[in-house]
């Protein structure tokens, strides 16, 4: 079964990658390297079930890429929540009109089965924790009003159109292969300056995190649901953790105590959301259970990336 996937030289495509790879999968992956990068998908490149295309899926002609695609993974996006603040139309253009030509793609190459992911943002401030996926999506970011409206078309092409999808709406996932988020800048941050660390907000903002290894499992459990149409599942761990303790463990797995700086108030950029927990009951009646709880997929994540960036 050829199947494409859209930001397969990312971090989370790649791991997906990997997954459909080890299923002896036809895949051909579509990246412009904005975010990934070519070795995280080296092992594949001389395998004859497997293909990777240079390309920009906002810019370029992507259609004849999708001929006898039988479902697509669509995850090239751009994560970046702060950025939509100084730049207003980034999420609308890399997340919305991308999606856009995704769908484009496939309606006339007559692929019906797409899997997406989406974010624990698309819920805004909940007031219900964890939030079950009926929760009414208010987002306060432009990147998770940027994905909600990818979910909307994904389900109008849905209805309008005979396809199938699911849409996963993620927590915080980490682990290897990331270059972004919270344990990425704390190392970062730390190896510039090992005797202070600047933390956003006011370091109580409690989220769930889920790793990557998880976050891939459960998605592919998802997918034995039996329901036409759209699919809608939330994935993420039963705990959270806060980010004073993400700082924490980031400073005992580098042997280093800095001064802990915060820049105050209950969010640490406009547009963060304080608290997250995200009900995956839905999902585990699938059969998935995560392997790693929130504080345990941080400590792991935080070894990752120490011996990742260099």
């Amino acid at each position: 079964m050829k199947i494409i996937v859209t930001g397969g030289a990312g971090f989370i495509g790649s791991h997906v990658v990997d997954k459909l790879m080890a299923e002896k999968q036809d895949v051909v992956v579509l990246d412009n390297l904005s975010a990934g990068y070519e070795e995280f998908i080296k092992p594949h490149l001389d395998k004859e079930n497997f293909c990777f295309h240079k390309i920009d899926i906002l810019h370029d002609d992507i259609s004849r890429l999708f001929a006898g695609a039988a479902e697509v993974w669509h995850l090239a996006a751009n994560p970046e929540v702060r950025l939509g603040a100084e730049n207003t139309r980034v999420h609308l253009d890399q997340n919305v009109i991308a999606t856009y030509n995704v769908l484009e793609a496939m309606r006339t190459n007559g692929v019906k089965r797409m899997l997406f992911t989406s974010t624990s943002t698309v819920y805004g401030d909940a007031d219900i924790l964890p939030t079950p996926e009926g929760y009414p999506t208010i987002p306060i970011s432009l990147y998770g009003a940027s994905k909600l409206a990818c979910e909307a078309l994904i389900a109008a092409y849905c209805h309008t159109f005979d396809m199938q999808a699911w849409l996963y709406r993620f927590a915080n996932v980490i682990g290897r292969r990331s270059s972004h988020g919270v344990i990425y800048d704390f190392i970062n941050k730390i190896r510039a300056n090992p005797a202070e660390l600047e933390i956003l907000g006011d370091g109580k903002q409690t989220k769930s995190y889920i790793y990557v290894s998880d976050c891939v499992a459960a998605m592919f459990a998802g997918l034995d649901a039996k329901e036409e149409g759209v699919n809608i599942f939330n994935i993420g761990t039963d705990e959270m953790t806060s980010v004073r303790r993400i700082a924490e463990i980031v400073c005992e797995e580098m042997q280093t105590t800095p001064e802990l700086r915060f820049t105050g108030g209950a969010r640490g950029w406009k547009g963060d959301v304080p608290v997250m927990l995200l009900d995956a009951t839905k999902l585990k009646k699938q059969g998935w259970k995560e392997g790693f709880d929130s504080e345990e997929a941080v400590r792991k994540a935080t070894k990752d990336l120490l011996a990742e960036i260099r």
